[in-house]
């Protein structure tokens, strides 16, 4: 297993091939904008983010800086650049080249496993469950490339859950992570996420700037904004030191899955909605959002708080409850927000995420300051336990 739980350069070279790949996801959908191309984008999100989530887990056990594992790392990457170009055709002419660059990254992935399984047969044992998994997911998407149409739609997401659902099936006892280096690597692709956000904005607004498009950024940098501070003012500092107390084994391991590997999906898939919805508002302000891009933008809102609510729910058995008023807020809105011009939409969303971090704010100041700055004489164990008042609330928002 490595030591050190700081994330090594080469993982954030390969954290910048998931860049390109997020950008295409929000691209095919921006560029198609109905309910087809809402969720064909969000499939191929989520095959992507399956894969990315396995290096996550693999760099916990192998130091991808040493020797050969530099080299395979370097290859599964280019692999996962061409799965990345080929993703605005991955239902149609570019299937097959899709199921191929996909198929090599989980390749890879599973050798080096092995490699670091070879001495421990509890990982080991982990590690062919996975193999099965991953030959079954990648497998399916060869059968999706012959397919068509809804067909092939229907394969990728049965892909795509018995991929993901494998490691739930085969348990999680014989995995091994570093707790500090795996939170701070989903930290930064949620930054990773939140960059590509602001990027739609520059890819919608053209090159163009008038007054709207001046709104329309700032209340785009707004929301953006709200988003990283929902998750990292207290919930990522939390979420972190859960993951260190949790008992080394299955209990870690459980957590580590559900509240990352899982529950970190919804969060990256919704700021990927946020931006198709900077995207469609930045390319005219004055203009109706239209039903699918209002929903993309306030669905993709709430995707992101119910999946805050969520994580709460698995760590500490409590509901946020101002998280889950918001996104059932949200939720109910697209219909509204579809005739309005785009910029009151998105100002609409601005001000519903603005006042729900004001309120927590004010609310608990006082909690907040202690998680944040760490008071030493305040045993950290209360941050993970059910809530009590208003310092429990402040723990996992």
């Amino acid at each position: 297993m490595r030591e050190g739980e700081r994330v090594t350069p080469i993982e954030l070279f390969f954290d910048l091939v998931f860049v390109l790949a997020l950008t295409q996801c929000t691209t095919l959908m921006a560029a198609h904008p109905s309910w087809h191309g809402l969720l064909e984008g969000v499939l191929v999100l989520g095959v992507l983010w399956w894969s990315w989530v396995g290096y996550a887990w693999l760099t916990s056990v192998l130091d991808p800086e040493e020797g050969l594992v530099r080299l395979v790392m370097f290859a599964a990457m280019a692999s996962f650049l061409i799965a990345a170009l080929c993703v605005p055709g991955a239902f149609g002419a570019h299937a097959l080249a899709f199921a191929c660059a996909y198929a090599f990254v989980r390749l890879a992935h599973i050798m080096l496993f092995l490699l670091a399984s070879r001495d421990d047969p509890a990982l080991r044992k982990s590690v062919d469950g996975l193999a099965v998994s991953t030959a079954v997911g990648a497998g399916l998407l060869f059968v999706a490339a012959a397919l068509g149409g809804d067909a092939r739609i229907a394969v990728w997401g049965l892909a795509l859950l018995l991929d993901m659902g494998g490691p739930y099936l085969f348990g999680a006892e014989g995995w091994k992570l570093v707790p500090g280096h795996f939170a701070e690597r989903h930290g930064l692709v949620v930054i990773i996420a939140l960059g590509e956000s602001v990027v739609a904005v520059g890819v919608g607004a053209h090159a163009r700037i008038d007054l709207q498009i001046v709104l329309g950024a700032v209340l785009a940098m707004v929301v953006a904004a709200a988003v990283w501070w929902a998750y990292f003012d207290v919930t990522a500092i939390v979420a972190g030191r859960r993951l260190e107390r949790a008992a080394e084994g299955r209990e870690r391991n459980e957590i580590a899955r559900d509240s990352y590997s899982y529950l970190h999906f919804p969060m990256i898939a919704g700021i990927g909605l946020i931006a198709v919805g900077f995207k469609r508002v930045l390319a005219d302000p004055g203009a109706d959002l239209k039903i699918v891009p209002a929903t993309a933008l306030l669905g993709g809102a709430a995707l992101y708080l119910l999946a805050h609510v969520a994580f709460r729910y698995r760590n500490v058995g409590s509901l946020s409850v101002r998280r889950l008023l918001c996104a059932l807020t949200l939720l109910a809105l697209p219909a509204a927000g579809a005739t309005l011009p785009a910029l009151a939409t998105l100002g609409i969303v601005a001000g519903l995420l603005s006042a729900m971090i004001a309120y927590e704010v004010w609310r608990y100041a006082e909690a907040r300051e202690r998680i944040r700055h760490h008071v030493p004489h305040v045993d950290p164990a209360v941050e993970a336990q059910p809530p009590s008042g208003a310092a429990g609330e402040a723990t996992v928002r």
